[in-house]
């Protein structure tokens, strides 16, 4: 039994982890203007992420040993009809999404300079150590809870009916704090890193919607659900063996982060070794609170092996795949002066390491061989605004193309004029077409 809950964690695991390089994957997408991007299809994976992150919200011990309880109260268990126990648990997820909601809209309206504070040692020594905190609150070292007095006021509100339904949903969040809040902050801080306001909305409403699911299935089909056992410790485990990754993810500019310079898959194999090795070492069944030094020793080797195995298979789907690649010039001015002196069409690139979307467009396009094929009759100038990198003089050239942030791909004419430019990311295909159209 305990062997197959392993192989069922270590799935869930997993899939953050495909979520932690889909954060890269996908910043580029959740900036591109919403709409597109929806009818495109390309908000699907990151929508659902945050879905399945509001889920394993609800399976953590803050939220799961209530759900019972809770529908009962506001009237779901003694309704009349299925169709007024539906009205009444629907009432009550809106009630939740109404407290997140309007955090996705702040995060994204307040994150517009997020992308150049990343670049300040000090902003990103910030974050690593909110999020290596939250882990440890994950872990059971301490509890982000609000005053047990406002807890048990935030307790007495709602009442039965509809109104009834929907204050107490609002309540509950708050009063699930203490695993909401590690979530939420990883979770708020991703959103604010896109500036999109009307998918800091969406993926909100749709992570309350993950913790509200299973209360709505109990309040209007009555069902039983299995009891609160061992498993739902073993969520909150994988919950901060995620966020411990992000730490040290977030310091990649900072502290030596080895990564292969192309997706090898000797690589990927010793990371998806180390991730496996440690959820069997203890990485999630073991627990911090244990009396036996034994048992605290094997948890934390667990966790540092399922850490080193996550950012391993973070870092090798960034790696870009085998292949011809563009050579950049590192300098603008020299570039600039090479394509006025040859009469060439200019290329620039201004990316980062920190900038999830401008790795996505060098590992997905600017490495197509076609798109490398064609690059060749460009001067290709790179941009390196990466933290050790950056320079007053490279902000300066953001500028002066009256850019706030990054991606930003610019190709001009031989005669200097622009062409055309890229802020978020784009196929193949399309990318192919403008730079055919330079001349």
């Amino acid at each position: 039994m305990r062997r197959s809950a392993w192989v069922g964690l270590l799935g869930f695991v997993a899939a953050w982890v495909a979520e932690a390089h889909a954060s890269a994957d996908s910043l580029s997408e959740l900036t591109a203007p919403f709409s597109t991007a929806l009818l495109d299809g390309r908000y699907l994976g990151a929508l659902g992420f945050v879905f399945l992150a509001g889920l394993a919200t609800s399976l953590t011990p803050c939220v799961y040993p209530m759900i019972a309880i809770t529908v009962s109260v506001f009237g779901a268990r003694q309704a009349e009809s299925r169709a007024r126990a539906a009205m009444l648990s629907s009432a009550f997820v809106l009630g939740i999404a109404a407290l997140f909601t309007p955090l996705g809209v702040v995060s994204a309206l307040t994150g517009s300079a997020f992308g150049s504070a990343l670049t300040s040692p000090w902003v990103l020594g910030a974050l690593s150590t909110l999020f290596a905190v939250m882990a440890f609150s994950m872990f059971g070292l301490f509890d982000v809870a609000l005053p047990s007095a406002l807890q048990n006021r935030l307790a007495q509100a709602g009442g039965f009916g509809v109104r009834g339904a929907f204050v107490l949903g609002f309540v509950n969040g708050l009063i699930a704090a203490p695993c909401t809040g590690p979530v939420l902050a990883v979770l708020l801080t991703w959103v604010a890193t896109t500036g999109n306001v009307a998918f800091g909305a969406l993926a909100l409403f749709i992570y309350a919607i993950g913790i509200g699911v299973l209360f709505w299935f109990v309040g209007t089909f009555a069902i039983t659900l299995p009891k609160s056992g061992h498993w739902i410790e073993w969520t909150k485990s994988a919950f901060g063996i995620a966020m411990l990754a992000l730490a040290f993810y977030y310091l990649r500019g900072i502290l030596p982060y080895p990564r292969p310079a192309v997706r090898e898959e000797n690589w990927l194999a010793v990371a998806l070794g180390l991730l496996a090795g440690g959820v069997v070492v203890g990485a999630i069944h073991l627990s911090f609170k244990s009396e036996t030094w034994g048992t605290r020793v094997r948890k934390a080797v667990g966790v540092a092996a399922c850490v080193a195995g996550l950012l391993g298979i973070v870092g090798w789907a960034e790696a870009l795949p085998p292949g011809a690649h563009i050579r950049w010039i590192e300098s603008f001015d020299a570039g600039k002066a090479q394509a006025v002196a040859e009469a060439r069409p200019m290329l620039v690139d201004f990316g980062a390491d920190w900038c999830g979307a401008c790795q996505e467009l060098e590992r997905d396009v600017l490495s197509d061989p076609r798109v490398v094929l064609e690059a060749q009759r460009f001067v290709t100038v790179r941009v390196d605004l990466s933290t050790d990198r950056a320079t007053d003089e490279k902000w300066a050239l953001l500028k002066v193309y009256e850019q706030p942030g990054l991606p930003l791909v610019v190709l001009h004419h031989s005669d200097g004029s622009e062409a055309s430019r890229i802020t978020g990311m784009v196929e193949s295909d399309a990318f192919l077409k403008l730079m055919d159209a330079v001349r």
